[in-house]
């Protein structure tokens, strides 16, 4: 099995590999056509839809993937929240799944809510480079208990869910 990656950051690309591990994951960078910071639900999705299409388009692969991660604001409980979702396409069928949520520290949520984008607003907290491409959000804020490979992994898991099992109902 083939697989198309949306995405040169090696988190994204682990975390395939991690579900396929005897597939050949390459990865691709293509535009996601959303802003660098997706904000809410739906531009999240949006972000992780065309990055899956690009990537399939972009190859030969059986499965092209798009992995997004963004800010949402929530009333209940209140405050500024990580979300990640995977999107899975074969140019027919196209499945979705989401990783897991944190609210983020009002510190870092203040920043981006005026315009930064989280990574940076991580790098400049924490006085390094990259976070993003290595444990993420959710790895600062769960001490390194969850990665953002794990997360992101959970994400595909459920991307590929339907690809994988005979049991969804395909109608």
């Amino acid at each position: 099995m083939d697989v198309a990656v949306g995405s040169e950051n090696p988190v994204k690309r682990a975390a395939v590999e991690r579900i396929l591990p005897d597939a050949v994951v390459v990865s691709v960078g293509v535009d996601s056509g959303v802003a660098e910071q997706p904000r809410g639900r739906a531009e999240t999705v949006t972000g992780a839809e065309n990055r899956a299409a690009a990537a399939l388009s972009a190859t030969d692969a059986d499965f092209g993937v798009g992995i997004e991660g963004g800010v949402t604001e929530r009333d209940r409980p209140p405050g500024l929240w990580l979300v990640m979702w995977a999107v899975v396409t074969d140019g027919d069928r196209t499945a979705y799944g989401e990783g897991p949520s944190i609210r983020l520290p009002e510190a870092v949520a203040g920043r981006v809510r005026d315009g930064e984008e989280l990574g940076p607003v991580l790098d400049d907290r924490l006085g390094r480079e990259a976070v993003a491409e290595r444990e993420g959000a959710v790895g600062v804020y769960t001490d390194g208990r969850l990665t953002r490979t794990d997360a992101l992994t959970d994400a595909v898991a459920g991307a590929f869910g339907p690809f994988l099992t005979d049991r969804y109902d395909t109608r």
